[in-house]
This record gives structure tokens, sequence and C-alpha cells, in this order.
């Protein structure tokens, strides 16, 4: 498998207390370098930094589109993850009661590109994806 490089994504955030916990507690990120108005997270090995903005009101996904009989919320972001991971973040996210736009679930199955998928939002209303596949090698399998 080729080894994928990190990304970097910023976003912005009116509450910047309430996403720090969320991504700090919730989804277990741990926090490298802030100040005032930012926080650095470690996104599943990814670079993921809330910009407080206090002119951002947090709302849903403006769209969704049919997926596998399920409305996807576009725009969204996140993270594939191996699939233990992904099967101990799904739990763990039942336990705490977060509330799903797309509950975990097996998409695809049987067919190129199978993977276990949910989709969540956080505090600020960003719509997050976390997938997973049994075979690595279908991530990308048409």
């Amino acid at each position: 498998m080729q080894k994928v490089n990190p990304f970097h994504l910023a976003i912005p955030v009116k509450n910047l207390e309430r996403c720090r916990k969320f991504y700090g507690e919730v989804l277990s990120c741990t926090e490298g370098r802030s100040d005032t108005h930012w926080v650095d997270f470690d996104f599943f090995g990814h670079q993921l930094v809330i910009h407080q903005s206090g002119d951002h009101e947090p709302k849903g996904p403006d769209l969704s589109n049919a997926v596998d009989s399920h409305q996807v919320p576009v725009p969204h972001f996140g993270v594939v993850l191996d699939w233990e991971q992904w099967q101990a973040l799904s739990e763990r996210l039942r336990d705490l009661e977060i509330k799903f736009l797309i509950e975990p679930y097996i998409r695809f199955e049987g067919k190129p590109g199978e993977q276990a998928t949910m989709f969540f939002l956080d505090p600020e209303g960003n719509a997050l994806e976390f997938k997973a596949f049994k075979d690595m090698g279908q991530l990308f399998a048409k």
C-alpha cells in the first residue's frame, strides 16, 4: 500500500472551547500548538486547526447527495481509519450518545469499495465522515 501524506485542514469555529472539548475529549485528538484564537489537533495523523471566528455562524451542511440509499452531507471531511479503530470509535460515539447523520454501517457491501462509514456533526455543524476498509486496497476500487 502506498503511504499517504498527512493533510492540513483549517476550519472556522465560533465557540473555540466547545470545539476544543469535542475534538480533544470526544474524538480523543491530541492537542498541539494553540493560541487564544486557534488550536492545532492531531486529527488521526493529520493536522486540523480550529480558528475562532466571531462572524462564523454554526450550521449544518448545505447540500446532500444520494449515495447507497443515504443522503451524504456536502461539504464534509474526515479520515479513513483502520477497521479496529473505526469499530472502537463508532462504539465510543454510540456510548456518548452522539447524534449520527448516517448511523455506522457497511456501504457498498459485497461490491468494489466496500467500506464501513458513519457521519455526524461537530458542535459547529461541520459534517464529519469516518470510514474504514477491511482491505485498504479497496480505497479507490471501481
